[in-house]
């Protein structure tokens, strides 16, 4: 959880809306579009602002550079190589990449998680870059534009940006236009990908590797989706079945030989080099979840959620949702400290004198607390104030009988959120990605004894691995772990 971003409509797609046929770059047939190319730059540099503040940088001189000069490589090698590209790693644990238009490319370190070469990172931005390229993101814009979607362009083509608000106005006005590029230019993102991989020098078979390390990151999610009874993640979900099976995109990479070099590289060591100390899941930035704990060290806060809630934590707000999904609790910022609780809780939910607010406490913290029926749903909203920040934190169910059965759960997750102790503290450091070298017999469930990775952990060090779903450790191999 980070200061909230509010991601605003953005008023270039109404100031872009006379269409014109521009050619595409990649075909040289024309497509219908409503900017130009430097109109497409302007989008991107407007954007990358947003992507900055909601994602944050990961703080990694030497993986920015590692990363940006593979990227550049590529894109000298594509078919819009005058574009000034600019390759970012984000500071966000989620498994993705996307592209922006005019050439900003971002990577999670999420994601870099899963690979396990630099022939795969590369694979992973000649496939963005291809989106770039061909201009995906703009035929996207254009076809939000045309039919009168009026929303940010982070939501058309990130789809973790997309608030409920958002998803809303989508699902009302912009039908399946939104859903995503689609096969047929993911095929296209993944075939020009290959081609410049092997322009490049890299094994354009590894954009294949790439697509099955997302494939077995989403049947393992699936498998623990099922024992935790939630609904799965999707990461490459257009492709139903393995990529190994899947005979379109094996046809696509197969059109790369014709650029093949005698190189071909791999290079599997210089990149575990750079995955060495990783920080993985959770960064401190954001907040550190442990044991359904929060513990947010630079904010100087701390909250317990209900045992077995699932939480989740982003750069808006933490949450946590029962087992049923029928209740929730949420800790957001509410800005500055300033006056008193009830004046900036009154603010933030827009009440009117009528309304009861109750000056409190929580965890000795000045505080005030009301409750509300927001959308049908009997809500408990509370603000904090801890030194100069204030803090919402709400908890809600779907009917009174939900809130009824969740009561205890919810008062225990409220009154429990206080300024951070010293011993908490040693709490809220992350994980982190340690490489080594696989001894004879060693077994991912000798890793998985002492892992901080929870009852899944010997399937989850196999898909960080590659090695899922019943792989084990090859001998002298460079092996991830998680500390």
């Amino acid at each position: 959880m980070r200061a909230p971003l509010l991601i605003r409509t953005v008023a270039l797609l109404g100031a872009l809306a006379v269409s014109n046929c521009a050619v595409n770059p990649v075909t040289g047939n024309p497509n219908f579009v409503t900017m130009s190319e430097s109109q497409e730059i302007n989008v991107g540099r407007t954007e990358d602002k947003k992507v900055r503040e909601q994602y944050g940088i990961y703080d990694n001189p030497e993986l920015q550079r590692y990363v940006n000069d593979i990227g550049q490589r590529l894109a000298k090698a594509s078919h819009r190589a005058g574009l000034q590209y600019q390759f970012l790693v984000v500071d966000s644990p989620q498994v993705n990449a996307f592209a922006l238009p005019g050439g900003y490319i971002y990577i999670t370190r999420g994601i870099l998680a899963y690979l396990n070469s630099e022939a795969e990172l590369a694979a992973v931005l000649g496939h963005e870059i291809g989106h770039v390229t061909a201009r995906h993101s703009v035929q996207q814009i254009s076809a939000a534009t045309a039919a009168n979607v009026s929303v940010s362009v982070l939501q058309i083509l990130v789809p973790q940006a997309r608030s409920s608000a958002g998803d809303l106005l989508i699902n009302v006005l912009g039908g399946s236009i939104l859903s995503g590029y689609g096969r047929e230019h993911e095929l296209e993102a993944d075939r020009l990908g290959a081609e410049y991989l092997a322009r490049t020098g890299y094994d354009p078979q590894a954009m294949i590797k790439v697509v099955g390390v997302l494939k077995n990151q989403e049947l393992f999610d699936a498998a623990v989706a099922k024992s935790e009874g939630r609904e799965p993640r999707a990461y490459h979900g257009l492709f139903a079945s393995h990529p190994d099976n899947d005979t379109r995109l094996q046809e696509v990479v197969r059109e790369s030989a014709k650029f093949t070099s005698k190189e071909n590289r791999i290079n599997r060591e210089p990149f575990m080099k750079y995955m060495d100390g990783m920080i993985y899941g959770d960064s401190p930035e954001q907040g550190i979840v442990r044991n359904n704990a929060f513990y947010h060290a630079s904010l100087g806060l701390a909250l317990q959620f209900p045992a077995g809630w699932r939480v989740q934590n982003s750069a808006q707000h933490v949450t946590a949702q029962s087992p049923d999904r029928n209740a929730l609790v949420d800790l957001r910022s509410a800005g500055r400290a300033e006056g008193s609780p009830a004046a900036v809780l009154r603010k933030l939910l827009k009440l009117g004198s009528g309304s009861e607010v109750t000056p409190t406490t929580f965890g000795g913290q000045s505080a005030a607390i009301t409750e509300q029926t927001l959308s049908g749903k009997p809500t408990r909203i509370a603000v904090v104030f801890i030194d100069k920040n204030a803090y919402a934190i709400g908890v809600q169910a779907n009917t009174t009988a939900a809130y009824n059965q969740h009561r205890a759960a919810l008062d225990t997750a409220m009154n429990s959120f206080h300024a951070m102790t010293a011993a908490e503290r040693v709490l809220a450091k992350p994980l982190r990605v340690r490489v080594t070298t696989a001894r004879a017999g060693l077994t991912f469930a000798d890793l998985a004894r002492n892992s901080p990775l929870g009852r899944f952990a010997a399937d989850h060090l196999r898909v960080l691995n590659d090695r899922y779903p019943g792989g084990e450790p090859v001998t002298g191999q460079s092996l991830k772990t998680v500390e």
